[in-house]
């Protein structure tokens, strides 16, 4: 590609100068040095962990013809095409776009953020949208998808070059839509910069990512920022019951919609039924039955309809879709036992969300079963929130047994320890502390009685547990299958 198109997404004003030969053709474009090979275009990126612009030489030593960079660097090599910018993050995206031939710009492109429900719901949306008959992507938590085509996922939201490279894949496919759950991180990272999106969805904001953001301002302001850049053709639907959702309308220039259980909303839903194996509701004044459990989860129905229905859908199609759909893996998923107790494994793992799938296990707890809770938390994450999801447990349940998640580079016991701080000696009385997982779970499964519900929370659809930098293969729901003879 002509380096003059590779830079065309990039504003005038945003590049500093550019030194050396302007018309010179690129070969390929990373951010990564170890794949620069000749006529490349290296784009050095100052990460959290590591900073681009210490390995430029090796990336010229490498074949690399284009350097893209921010800092003050040594720019006397005259093979070297050196483009400074002001902001390199905000630039590799512009470049990812135009080196794969801006595919968002060819897409019905969805994105949808908050602290949970993201993955629900843009999962239901691809799976929307597959039903009635649409080519459609998906970019998600638990797996990527280029219509029936699977790529497992490693990020909630990948970096700009593999995500515009999965955009790519969608176009050539002939998908008309894509979903993508667009997280924090990814934001405030600018790994989405470049990117044209037709709409935006705000689902909550509780207490998840101070490890990183630091406050829960700092972390409003970046799920906001998604907001602030959508373009005026583009929609913006938020959950107006949550507190922040119509901050994130205050200075966006896309359309404005909004939906509630609680309030007027252009897309209303009243819950008329609660029980295990799903929940009759209201959307708009037209009911329906749905097979999913829990008020978190009729908010995330909620915006698949409305932004089906934003997406040019008919209403009338869309909910009878939604009645035929399941939930996502390791989202409440339901395990019976023949003992008559039932397990469910969720990926609940922030307070606000153990809290959610808690009470709505109450909802429909029939005939004075026990609730026994499985949780942890992860290592080297906010610790701040340890001893709240202790709490949250206890006082939902009947039994909680406080063990480990992904311990990462964390001592397993240690993360249980900040847990039990937040525990007062009575609350004490209902915690059980065993650290490995597998034995936690068989434990809770040897407390069950037929009637109780025993939730696992935190890892849902993951198989594999993060100990000392290692995935060692582990899943909640095969642990659990196996302990039942399922």
């Amino acid at each position: 590609m002509e380096l003059q198109a590779l830079i065309s997404n990039i504003l005038s004003e945003d590049i500093v100068e550019i030194l050396g030969h302007k018309d010179i053709d690129v070969t390929g474009i990373t951010s990564d040095s170890r794949k620069v090979t000749s006529g490349y275009a290296f784009i050095a990126l100052k990460g959290v962990q590591v900073d681009g612009h210490e390995f430029i030489g090796k990336a010229i030593e490498s074949g690399a013809k284009v350097i893209v960079f921010e800092e003050n660097i040594d720019t006397s090599d005259s093979s070297v095409t050196y483009i400074k910018v002001k902001d390199a993050a905000d630039a590799i995206g512009k470049i990812a776009s135009a080196w794969y031939g801006n595919p968002s710009q060819k897409l019905n492109l969805v994105g949808v953020t908050g602290t949970n429900g993201k993955t629900t719901t843009a999962t239901l949306l691809y799976n929307v949208f597959r039903k009635l008959g649409y080519g459609a992507g998906l970019l998600s938590t638990v797996c990527n998808y280029v219509n029936e085509d699977q790529y497992p996922a490693t990020h909630t939201t990948p970096d700009p070059i593999s995500l515009n490279e999965f955009l790519a894949k969608m176009v050539e496919a002939g998908c008309e839509y894509a979903f993508m759950e667009v997280s924090s991180h990814a934001i405030h990272q600018k790994r989405i910069s470049g990117l044209e999106f037709k709409g935006g969805i705000f689902t909550n904001l509780t207490q998840d990512h101070l490890d990183y953001h630091h406050t829960m301002q700092e972390y409003l302001k970046a799920k906001k920022a998604f907001f602030d850049n959508l373009p005026s053709s583009a929609f913006a639907l938020t959950n107006v019951d949550d507190k922040n959702g119509l901050v994130m309308l205050q200075n966006t220039k896309a359309k404005k919609y909004t939906y509630s259980l609680r309030t007027l909303a252009d897309f209303k839903a009243r819950i008329l039924e609660k029980h295990f194996d799903g929940t009759a509701i209201e959307i708009n004044g037209k009911e329906l039955e749905v097979q999913f459990v829990g008020v978190f989860n009729v908010y995330n129905l909620l915006a698949v309809c409305g932004a089906s229905v934003l997406l040019g859908q008919d209403i009338e199609k869309v909910l009878i879709v939604l009645s035929t759909l399941r939930s996502v893996a390791g989202r409440f998923e339901t395990i019976r036992s023949k003992d008559g107790f039932t397990a469910i494994v969720d990926y609940a793992h922030t307070p606000d969300a153990l809290t959610n799938v808690l009470n709505a296990i109450h909802d429909v707890l029939e005939g004075g079963g026990r609730v026994i809770t499985v949780v942890g938390c992860g290592g080297n994450r906010d610790k701040t929130k340890r001893p709240i999801m202790a709490r949250e447990a206890v006082s939902l349940s009947d039994q909680v047994i406080l063990t480990s998640d992904n311990p990462r580079f964390e001592e397993p016991q240690s993360i249980v320890d900040d847990m039990v701080a937040g525990l007062d000696p009575v609350q004490m009385k209902k915690a059980l502390c065993i650290v490995d997982r597998e034995q936690a779970i068989k434990t809770a499964c040897t407390f069950a009685k037929s009637g109780d519900v025993i939730l696992i929370a935190g890892k849902g659809h993951e198989d594999y547990q993060d100990v000392k930098g290692v995935k060692h293969h582990f899943d909640d729901r095969e642990i659990v299958k196996n302990l039942l003879g399922l």
